[in-house]
């Protein structure tokens, strides 16, 4: 195979197949310098699994990859990094008790000798952070302890310390899933930068309206292969979801039929300890109604269901259940009061990487396979896996198989699964993050009819299109504060943006 000097990367006819599943059958991705290219597809559509082949984390079973129209090789992210490829990943794996300098410059630090020794240069590694913080605009302290950071600036960082090793190719992993607006349109200006240096942009992302605004050509998989490439110009949302997919998709959302009924769950002045929290919410949710809540990042929306759920603590306010009045102060006893709570970062506190898809989706839910003898009823736990697994369409070879060998969209589900098998009367937080268009619609139909089955649905969502399509009402924050309520049906992104903007 000759590589095309057209391209400053070719991945030709790859394949790569694991235990079960052929992840790639003979893709190709061409990308022009100074370009966006976007890679697009439903969850394990093979996006991936092909970029880590890129990036060295996989070694392909079959295909060529050209860099600049040489032949590569890489076995490893070291090999990649020297030969000028970055990848910003969706699940962010900083160093957290080490500053932010450390972190970009981990591997090269700067050094300095004293006498026969080395010593890491630290006035020069603040310097050069600094520097290149100003170059993208960012306003992050060199100096600051990465965990003490919000998902977003550890997001920036990880995009500067990409930047940083002068890579003429960069993998963009959905990398706004935890930006705000401002945050994704100073990403973009960052993007454009690059694209004037001739920096190409491989942009992984399932928000169509992104790939459609930053993008100059998109490449669609599905099922491990190539449906096609286009200019971005040529294509619109309904096309983009058609091609993901494999149909039409004429109905985003399923009808919202059902009536709410009598309320289940009420709160009433719940505040945090701390300072910079949810301050004095109060509200209402009925059975069988699907509240949405929406906000941009920092509107303390996750850290109010977590104290809902035991995980965080309250100084002030009242929850009741059904009437009854409740004191929430672990998972266990929220799980009793038949709650469950899907958590915002699956990677860090949802999955179990080295179990099991079987041992992930029952885990929650041991004590109902414990039989008298104290051991496990595995016929009756395989059976409830199996059937979960298989209302919610997961793609897995086996139960057997580790959920680390999951797409993130399908490791989702499984997290569905397993609360699911719970039997919960109420469900709390983000069910559809991470998850591609035809899997959302899937989640969406189990949503709804999970209300009409009378079960009540805290819903938490970044994208103001689902919020407005799932939800009966939708309650606002901003920066801790409840800015008020819109019902569904009047619910616009102008009245929801004004409302999320109204303490910052």
């Amino acid at each position: 195979m000759v590589s095309n000097n057209e391209f400053i990367l070719e991945m030709i006819d790859i394949s790569k197949e694991f235990p079960g599943v052929k992840a790639l059958d003979g893709v190709t991705l061409q990308v022009r310098p100074g370009t966006v290219h976007a890679l697009m597809g439903e969850n394990g559509a093979g996006k991936s699994t092909l970029m880590k082949c890129l990036f060295g984390l996989y070694n392909q079973d079959a295909g060529e990859i050209f860099l600049n129209g040489q032949k590569v090789e890489f076995h490893g992210a070291r090999e990649a990094l020297d030969h000028g490829i970055s990848m910003i990943h969706q699940e962010l794996h900083p160093v957290p008790f080490r500053t932010v300098m450390e972190n970009i410059w981990l591997g090269r630090f700067p050094l300095k000798k004293i006498g026969p020794l080395n010593f890491v240069d630290e006035r020069k590694m603040y310097q050069d952070t600094k520097e290149l913080f100003q170059e993208l605009h960012m306003d992050i302290d060199p100096k600051a302890i990465v965990h003490r950071l919000s998902v977003s600036r550890v997001q920036s960082m990880e995009i500067a310390k990409a930047v940083s090793y002068d890579s003429k190719v960069i993998i963009m992993d959905e990398p706004t899933s935890s930006l705000t607006e401002n945050e994704v349109n100073q990403l973009f200006a960052i993007i454009h930068d690059l694209r004037q240096r001739g920096v190409a942009i491989i942009y992984i992302s399932h928000k169509i309206e992104e790939i459609l605004k930053i993008a100059d050509e998109v490449t669609i998989l599905r099922d491990g292969k190539k449906v096609g490439v286009w200019p971005a110009a040529e294509l619109t949302n309904d096309l983009i979801i058609s091609r993901m997919v494999g149909r039409d998709l004429t109905n985003r959302f399923p009808p919202r039929e059902n009536i709410p009924g009598e309320v289940t769950l009420r709160v009433e002045g719940l505040t945090s300890p701390f300072t910079k929290s949810f301050k004095e919410i109060s509200f209402e949710l009925r059975k069988g109604e699907i509240l949405g809540i929406g906000g941009l990042v920092g509107a303390q929306r996750t850290e109010l269901i977590e104290a809902l759920f035991g995980l965080r603590s309250i100084s002030a306010g009242k929850i009741f259940i059904n009437d009854q009045e409740v004191t929430i102060k672990s998972p266990q006893y929220a799980k009793k009061l038949k709650m469950a709570l899907l958590t915002e970062e699956r990677r860090v506190t949802g999955i179990f990487p080295v179990l099991s898809v079987l041992e992930n989706a029952s885990i929650a839910n041991l004590q109902k396979y414990v039989k008298p003898n104290r051991l496990l009823n595995e016929k009756k736990r395989r059976a409830d896996g199996e059937k979960s697994v298989h209302l919610l369409k997961v793609k897995t070879p086996s139960l057997k198989t580790l959920i680390k060998d999951l797409s993130g969209g399908n490791q989702q589900k499984v997290l569905i699964a397993r609360w699911l098998l719970t039997e919960p009367e109420i469900l709390l937080d983000e069910p559809t993050r991470g998850i591609d268009v035809g899997a959302k619609y899937e989640i969406y139909t189990i949503m709804s009819d999970l209300a009409k089955q009378g079960k009540s649905i805290i819903f938490i969502s970044s994208e103001m299109p689902e919020l407005m399509g799932m939800s009966d009402r939708i309650m606002v924050m901003s920066a801790g504060h409840l800015s008020g309520f819109v019902p569904g049906r009047e619910a616009t992104e102008e009245k929801i943006m004004r409302m999320a903007t109204q303490y910052l």
